[in-house]
C-alpha cells in the first residue's frame, strides 16, 4: 500500500472549511485513502467527522495511505491539497 508523509501547509490545519474540502477531494479519488498522524491509527480520509477528530494542525506531519486502483494518483491529489495554505 503506497503512502506519503506530508506537512500540512494551512496555518490552522484541517479545521472546518479545509477539512470539508479535503474530504470531498478524498471521496472523489478512485482509491480508498486514509490519513493519520505518525504513530497513530489512520482514519478514513473521506469522513469529515474523522478528519475533524484527527486534530491535524498546521505544520504537523500526516501520513496518507491509499489502496486500490489509482492509489498513486489519489495520493498525488491529496498531497498537493495539503501542501497549499487554504487559509491564506
Amino acid at each position: 500500500m503506497p503512502e506519503r508523509t506530508v506537512v500540512i501547509a494551512s496555518k490552522v490545519g484541517l479545521h472546518s472549511r479545509p477539512a470539508a474540502m479535503f474530504t470531498e477531494l478524498a471521496r472523489e479519488q478512485p482509491a480508498k485513502v486514509t490519513i493519520g498522524k505518525p504513530g497513530q491509527d489512520p482514519v478514513d480520509a473521506g469522513s469529515i467527522l474523522h478528519i475533524m477528530t484527527l486534530g491535524a494542525e498546521g505544520g504537523q506531519e500526516v501520513v496518507l495511505r491509499a489502496e486500490g486502483d489509482g492509489a498513486e494518483a489519489s495520493l498525488d491529489a491529496l498531497e498537493a491539497f495539503l501542501k497549499i495554505d487554504h487559509d491564506a
